[in-house]
């Protein structure tokens, strides 16, 4: 994304990896669990893939979930897999804290990966992990699934291109009943949806340089289950992100404020993600009017249309598959690379930090 890795020492793995050649990749997905069926069933429906390994502690669930009549070998053994010279890339199911370890030793052996949010458990470890693809030229990419929607990828373009004007303010709202985790609060959980999709739509001269997060446990679950997370970007703007895990309604909806024009996604909406309002508020500066005049309102208000863009409809994950292979082949750094995922963890820790102390402004590492 905003700082891209080494593009020469990309380049070459591009080419090693199968530059200009179209016979598919080979590809092992690690975990089985909750996400990695996903991950199997995308890759096997890619042309640009041939999944040939499913490793998983659990051999009788990765087999399960393969199906009796699969190609694919299902294995504990990931030295075994990482042993394979077909495989030029491995996808990262696995839990958090795993991550290091798991997608550390597919860059030693050499392999593109894809590593599933977050990408890593801590910020030190994911910036272990970005530093030693960018030496050794591999693709290092994040699943930050919502990013390739058909929706989000329109809405980048739309902030991007200038069509909304200066980014005033983004508004985001991930409610839901459950699930309550065990091991991490409801920041670390569902914020990074919303954190990912932020730094994927924002301008690259547009950041994020401080948080503030406030948070509650009101039903004794040991950790957060209601947070709150401002963040100041270094153009004055403000974002923020509710998430809930108590709410008795779904709600995932994003606002995103421009000089412009106004933008409201809800997801949750399939006949009209995306709408867009020609309604704001204007300021005119005192020297742009009389002295008579002075004493008036120097805000007026812009009421104009909604459009619906038309958006395609798309899996995400297909088209998140389809960016892995295009950074293999080409040298490219992905769209949501390893740098996107410290960004992330570099936030959250940050918000952590913030929650322990009460709310307190904490300052990012990252001033991307």
């Amino acid at each position: 994304m905003k700082d891209t890795a080494k593009d020469a020492g990309r380049d070459a793995a591009g080419a090693g990896a199968g530059g200009g050649r179209t016979e598919p990749l080979g590809v092992a997905v690690v975990g089985a669990g909750y996400w990695g069926p996903n991950l199997v069933r995308n890759f096997q429906s890619s042309p640009e893939f041939r999944l040939r390994w499913l490793c998983d502690l659990n051999v009788d669930r990765a087999r399960q979930v393969l199906g009796g009549y699969s190609t694919v070998q299902a294995t504990a053994d990931y030295a075994a897999v990482l042993a394979d010279p077909e495989v030029k890339a491995v996808a990262v199911a696995t839990p958090a804290g795993t991550h290091l370890d798991v997608a550390l030793a597919a860059l030693r052996a050499g392999k593109h990966v894809l590593v599933e949010k977050p990408l890593a458990a801590t910020y030190e470890d994911g910036l272990r992990l970005v530093n030693e693809a960018e030496e050794r030229g591999l693709t290092l990419m994040c699943d930050h699934t919502y990013c390739y929607t058909p929706a989000v990828a329109r809405i980048r373009d739309m902030v991007r291109s200038g069509e909304l004007g200066d980014i005033q303010f983004v508004d985001s709202v991930r409610i839901n009943l459950g699930l309550v985790q065990k091991d991490i609060d409801v920041l670390w959980d569902l914020a990074p949806h919303d954190l990912s999709v932020l730094d994927f739509i924002l301008p690259d001269n547009v950041h994020p340089v401080a948080v503030a997060a406030h948070g509650a446990d009101p039903i004794g679950a040991g950790q957060s289950c209601v947070a709150y997370l401002t963040l100041q970007l270094n153009t004055g703007a403000i974002a923020h992100v509710h998430v809930n895990w108590l709410s008795p309604v779904k709600v995932r909806t994003t606002m995103v404020g421009g000089s412009k024009r106004t933008l409201v996604w809800d997801d949750l909406n399939p006949t009209q993600r995306v709408a867009v309002f020609d309604r704001g508020v204007d300021l005119t500066a005192p020297q742009e009017i009389g002295a008579d005049e002075r004493r008036d309102m120097l805000v007026s208000y812009r009421t104009g249309d909604m459009v619906a863009p038309a958006l395609g409809e798309k899996e995400a994950l297909r088209s998140m598959v389809e960016e892995f292979a295009a950074s293999i082949r080409t040298g490219r750094a992905p769209l949501t690379d390893g740098r996107a995922g410290l960004q992330v963890l570099d936030i959250l820790e940050a918000a952590s930090r913030s929650l322990e102390f009460k709310g307190a402004v904490v300052g990012l590492r990252t001033g991307r």
